[in-house]
């Protein structure tokens, strides 16, 4: 518990949190709706496959870089899926 009585988050929810805020972070950057980089996300597992996987290193990354890391995965991963 923390000193102001509220009990610090899991280590689930803190991954959890953070995979919201690359959601979140890649919405903005090409200004398209939460709900559709959700979407786009889901279609190739990017949060199964590639930020809960890497949520120890990405976590200590600035969050220009992790935005930019994460569209650069979801644009690959697409990209296959056309092929």
């Amino acid at each position: 518990m923390s000193d102001n009585g509220y009990s610090y988050p899991s280590d689930i929810e803190l991954r959890n949190i953070f995979a919201s805020s690359c959601v979140e972070a890649a919405a903005a950057r090409i200004g398209c709706s939460v709900m559709e980089m959700y979407a786009r996300m889901k279609n190739v597992d990017l949060l199964n496959k590639f930020i809960y996987p890497f949520y120890d290193s990405l976590h200590t990354q600035s969050r220009e870089v992790v935005t930019s890391d994460v569209l650069e995965a979801l644009n690959t991963r697409e990209q296959s899926l056309k092929r």
